[in-house]
């Protein structure tokens, strides 16, 4: 017989689901696993509603096949910044994936490519638990075991470099998973660049957005795509398509000058004709360590955020409101310790500039 589910506050709306799943007998730990596919979690980090999408795990609409550039697809197709949430009394947490690519990079962990996290809801603040460590192209890892049959909400943190094509969450037979409901409130909007996307975080909770979306309580949606962040029209009208709490604009390290010049405004334009009031926010670009010695790379970035100031007190010109400038001072702090290559942050980068992000949007009253 399933265990019964104590009753909960009116915090939570929940729905279980009690359809057929897959079972699995996992004689090494004496138990039969259930898995349950995405009817039974919640998925997040979108904004975009699951039947406008080719895979529930992609970051833009399929509307956008043919608008946006080929490369920006394609990573689109990346999890990054998604999360599945879901409640269960299990003894067991188990997860099954399947990762489109089965992507590798040398400077960058498997585990923040297309490994997955598992955070636990304690006394109102999600807590780390486990990483699934990525078998190949298709995993099936155990992330917790032994626990007491309590009903608990948990939260999976999904691949930040690859795509995944199916996902199941496996739980103990005898045990319940619930499907809480969607939670309400605007989101925080992100659009940038391999940074934003997750590089190169030693697992997917550790991007500084997800460390934000836990800091905050608040839903933040993951529009990074390496090497492609070029504020483009196609993805400004993505994003004014989104009703935000506010949208925060990092491209500067995938532009030059005249890209910024000719690409800022017509930019904010897209998203004050669907979003009037909505604060956006421009941050520039942090400096690269190399650019302590290397005088082409310090004079190209210092050129690239002064080309985003320029576009900045442009639109304040042309009466523009709502709208903020960070620039890179105290960002990733002053030890040079924060980088994996100079240019893409390690886990302390992620939190240095999470931190610094949540105080500049309080300073802003955001």
């Amino acid at each position: 017989m399933l265990r019964l589910i104590f009753t909960f506050s009116c915090v939570f709306a929940i729905t279980p689901l009690f359809a057929q799943a897959k079972m699995i007998d996992n004689s090494k730990d004496n138990q039969i696993v259930r898995y349950y596919n995405n009817d039974y979690f919640v998925i997040e980090g979108t904004g975009i509603p699951e039947a406008d999408k080719e895979s529930p795990y992609d970051r833009l609409p399929k509307s956008y096949k043919g608008k946006v550039r080929k490369p920006v697809w394609n990573l689109s197709k990346s999890s990054a910044g998604i999360t599945a949430r879901f409640l269960s009394n299990s003894n067991i947490i188990k997860v099954r994936w399947e990762v489109l690519e089965n992507l590798t990079m040398n400077h960058m962990a498997e585990t923040g490519i297309k490994g997955i996290d598992l955070y636990l809801k304690d006394g109102g603040n999600w807590r780390y638990v486990n990483t699934a460590r990525p078998q190949g192209k298709i995993s099936d890892v155990l992330l917790i075991n032994n626990m007491p049959g309590k009903m608990r909400e948990y939260k999976l943190f999904l691949p930040l470099y690859d795509g995944v094509v199916s996902l199941e969450v496996g739980i103990d037979s005898l045990s319940q998973i619930v499907k809480p409901q969607r939670r309400k409130g605007k989101p925080i909007i992100f659009y940038g660049t391999s940074i934003t996307q997750g590089g190169c975080a030693s697992r997917p909770g550790m991007v500084h957005t997800s460390i934000i979306s836990r800091k905050l309580n608040v839903e933040c949606i993951n529009l990074g795509f390496s090497g492609n962040g070029k504020m483009e029209k196609p993805i400004a009208e993505v994003i004014a398509g989104i009703d935000a709490l506010f949208y925060v604009i990092d491209c500067v390290p995938n532009m030059d000058s005249a890209e910024i010049h000719q690409n800022a405004i017509p930019l904010l334009e897209i998203i004050r004709s669907k979003r009037p009031t909505t604060p956006v926010v421009f941050v520039e670009r942090m400096i690269p360590e190399k650019a302590i010695l290397d005088e082409v790379a310090r004079n190209n970035s210092y050129g690239k955020n002064k080309a985003l100031r320029i576009e900045f007190e442009k639109m304040l010109q042309k009466g523009f409101t709502n709208i903020y400038y960070i620039n890179n001072q105290g960002g990733l702090g002053s030890d040079g310790e924060a980088t994996v290559d100079g240019s893409h942050y390690t886990d302390l980068g992620f939190m240095r500039f999470a931190d610094f992000l949540i105080s500049k949007f309080k300073q802003f009253n955001l």
